[in-house]
């Protein structure tokens, strides 16, 4: 399917919700732009507001066919792209083992909220954690469980078996883990390993470093 992508993403040391789609647009292998909002600026609230319906990142412009339209949150620009690439194999071939991957999406995108609120992305540094709340060791438990039952089911080498929605959906978990040295089992290590590994992950790692260097984040 012939069409142009531009995808409008945050600041890449600290949007989480960008990374996801990122690495769901490099694994069809389909060119595309990239434009970034810095976040945290005085500028960021009017510069959303003329390109995001949501007024947030990540959104998703597709040009075809002489017109544009735009999708925006992170899950259902994935979903768009496996609809749109089905040889990427965006979900699991198998309908069950689909319909779990995609509930795995779906418990990331709309979960584990203290995580995210005493985790925050902060993609090229390492700093100490602070005093995690038995809510926030409760869900990172979840997440350590669940990796761990899913990668024994399918033989891994991610979630379950190739590269999947579900694995862009924790990749931010990954770097949050990495950032603030959670410590991990053996399985869920080597998990995080193979999600840093992937081109698509060094690459918005490296943007994330120069951000910090220049000062933009």
């Amino acid at each position: 399917m012939s069409a142009r992508y531009t995808l409008l993403v945050g600041t890449k040391n600290w949007s989480s919700w960008s990374l996801r789609p990122y690495l769901a647009l490099r694994a069809t292998g389909v060119p595309f732009e990239e434009e970034v909002i810095p976040l945290r600026r005085d500028t960021t609230t009017p510069a959303l507001k003329s390109r995001s319906p949501s007024s947030r990142v990540p959104v998703l412009d597709i040009e075809e066919s002489g017109a544009t339209y735009r999708v925006w949150d992170s899950l259902a620009i994935c979903e768009t792209l496996a609809e749109r690439h089905p040889d990427a194999a965006l979900w699991p071939k198998d309908r069950k083992v689909r319909a779990t991957a995609r509930a795995f999406a779906a418990e990331m995108h709309s979960g584990f909220s203290d995580l995210r609120s005493q985790l925050s992305m902060d993609f090229a540094r390492r700093v100490s954690p602070p005093a995690l709340s038995e809510e926030t060791r409760n869900q990172i438990a979840r997440i350590i469980e669940s990796w761990s039952g899913a990668l024994a089911e399918s033989g891994g080498p991610y979630l379950f078996g190739p590269f999947s929605i579900a694995d862009c959906m924790y990749a931010p978990v990954v770097s949050r883990f990495r950032t603030y040295g959670i410590s991990l089992p053996t399985t869920a290590e080597a998990y995080a390993s193979r999600i840093f590994a992937l081109p698509a992950m060094r690459d918005w790692g490296e943007a994330a470093r120069r951000e910090v260097e220049a000062g933009f984040a």
